[in-house]
């Protein structure tokens, strides 16, 4: 059976809602819910599919369209191959032109059923930020650390992940739960490095992997550890979190960077090139700054990762 290919677009307001569309009846799955765009046409780029698949059914010309996700899933009927773009601009009023439902949705708060199960993993990657911070205890001593945490938290940081190689363990089991104390006052989503004994003794929300761990395994970890990302160089490493199922992954180094001074940088091409047609979100590391958010995401990532630059997310 041919693969179709479809292109989706996850509308986002400014204030991070994001729109879904209900099948009008005489479609196939009518009722059900998903994110508007259709089949790309013969001699059509996706690009050209998704503008004119939003402008027949909202009415708006978009701008600026990110790549994002794109997924393979197998219906009763077909199997198709859903390329997702994130859109923030537009011209026009957002309106029904083919008698389909629209509702604006919260990622953390979904209030219409049943969607199209296709969708159920893009659900999940909008429900993390687009920054993905990581401490640098070690650099600039404890204290430091957890008052720039802590700043960082009021403004805005919602995801965070121990990664402290140096640090005794009594001393990293302490800071670890003060940054979780910290983290979960306001929301915000904590993952340890590489050390799931760790995760499961304080309550982390998550476990960052190794790129060696991440190659040593068959299975993703227990769904006990919660979150699960992990770090990539290639694109082995890409492929082996894409087999496990993985929540997303951090692709590095894209820019020289002082903490691994020995790797090759990507560069902004070859790392758009990896992750094309990738099925996971992808934060992009190495050398970035939070200026660097906008190209990121243009390129397909899902959002960076920083080590230094944080209190102002």
């Amino acid at each position: 059976m041919p693969i179709i290919e479809v292109v989706a677009a996850v509308i986002m307001r400014p204030n991070g809602q994001f729109l879904l569309t209900r099948r009008p009846k005489g479609k196939i799955y009518s009722g059900y819910w998903e994110f508007p765009g259709g089949k790309v046409e013969n001699n059509e780029s996706l690009l050209q599919a998704l503008e004119r698949e939003l402008w027949e059914e909202l009415g708006i010309q978009i701008r600026h369209p990110y790549p994002w996700i794109t997924r393979v899933f197998s219906y009763s009927h077909a199997t198709v191959r859903l390329h997702f773009f994130r859109v923030v601009e537009w011209e026009g009023r957002v309106a029904p032109q083919e008698k389909q439902g629209l509702f604006w949705q919260w990622p953390h708060q979904i209030a219409v059923s049943p969607v199209l199960p296709a969708n159920g993993p893009i659900l999940q990657a909008l429900l993390l930020p687009p920054l993905y911070a990581i401490t640098q205890a070690a650099e600039i001593g404890i204290e430091p650390a957890l008052k720039q945490i802590e700043q960082a938290l009021q403004n805005g940081l919602r995801l965070l992940q121990i990664r402290e190689k140096q640090m005794a363990k009594d001393l990293l089991r302490e800071f670890s739960r003060q940054i979780l104390a910290l983290a979960h006052d306001y929301q915000a989503r904590v993952l340890i490095n590489s050390d799931m004994a760790l995760v499961r003794e304080i309550g982390a929300d998550g476990v960052h992997l190794t790129s060696s761990q991440l190659m040593a395994l068959s299975s993703r970890p227990d769904p006990e550890y919660g979150l699960c990302g992990a770090s990539c160089h290639n694109t082995e490493e890409l492929f082996a979190a894409q087999q496990l199922g993985l929540d997303f992954v951090v692709l590095s180094p894209v820019q020289p960077t002082l903490s691994h001074p020995e790797l090759f940088p990507l560069g902004w091409r070859k790392f758009a090139a990896l992750i094309r047609d990738y099925p996971l979100p992808v934060y992009a590391l190495g050398g970035l700054r939070l200026e660097d958010l906008q190209i990121a995401q243009g390129m397909g990532a899902h959002g960076i990762a920083l080590m230094r630059g944080i209190v102002n997310p």
